[in-house]
């Protein structure tokens, strides 16, 4: 599917800041029979963007702004083609690979709320725990905007049963580990054919490893599997390795964030 992104973030402030840097991870993925085929990215105030592709395959891009100012916006435009599923191209994980997204990370610590969680789908078969825990954090779980924050971690939002997609993500995430399973955190977009275009900030899900098919890419807040309606942006061993976009400024301003996003199918 060729899907067309607008995303545009605005950070608005109630007096002058100077020194802000800001990173984004806007630019979809060229990675698992995903291909991006134009991305824009514009700034204000304008700047000069840098930019390096994390050893993930991530792509990063950074600027700073030395000059006082109240308002920055990010402005980025990408077109992307999908697969009808993730093409998995890692048959065999690294060691590094393997540590990262195996042990407990800051948003999926493997409590013992978790892993008591987890342990219920246990088995050999291990394809068939990872879809077993899918459903089991979607039956769990209600999707509630607003009852967490991007603050909370899997096993608050596990204790409190509600959450967002983000929430959904880390709850899957630590459980699959909690059972010796390797999962990672997608951060992307989901193109809904039954709305205008307008989408949520952004979305989350997770992709779990097996032996014998490599990683499979499964959505917790859907209950389903990746299909052509995703966009991948970025993969992590959580949300805190690939915000779409954060930073840091020098001031005692209070800070307000609106982000817009559209999301349509061409």
């Amino acid at each position: 599917m060729r899907i067309r992104i607008e995303h545009r973030t605005t950070l608005s402030y109630d007096q002058q800041i100077s020194e802000a840097y800001t990173e984004m991870r806007l630019k979809p993925m060229d990675a698992g029979g995903q291909r991006c085929l134009s991305f824009n990215l514009v700034t204000e105030p304008h700047g000069e963007i840098m930019q390096y592709l994390e050893r993930r395959r991530n792509d990063v891009r950074n600027f700073d702004v030395l000059a006082p100012h109240t308002r920055l916006m990010v402005y980025a435009v990408s077109e992307v083609l999908t697969p009808p599923r993730l093409t998995d191209e890692e048959r065999e994980l690294s060691p590094l690979d393997n540590y990262d997204f195996l042990d407990p990370s800051i948003y999926a610590p493997q409590d013992e709320t978790i892993c008591r969680f987890a342990s219920s789908y246990a088995g050999d078969d291990v394809k068939a725990a990872i879809y077993a825990l899918m459903n089991a954090v979607y039956t769990e779980l209600k999707y509630v905007p607003g009852a967490t924050d991007v603050k909370t971690k899997a096993p608050d939002v596990l204790a409190i049963g509600q959450g967002v997609c983000q929430d959904f993500a880390h709850v899957m995430i630590a459980s699959c580990r909690c059972l010796g399973i390797p999962a990672r955190y997608v951060s992307g977009y989901l193109h809904d054919p039954q709305s205008d275009g307008r989408a949520a900030a952004s979305h989350a899900w997770v992709d779990a490893y097996t032996p014998d098919e490599g990683w499979l890419s499964l959505d917790p807040t859907h209950n389903c599997e990746q299909t052509e309606h995703y966009v991948r942006l970025a993969i992590g061993r959580d949300y805190g390795d690939v915000p779409p976009t954060r930073g840091v400024f020098k001031g005692k301003a209070r800070e307000t964030l609106d982000v817009q996003v559209n999301v349509q199918a061409l």
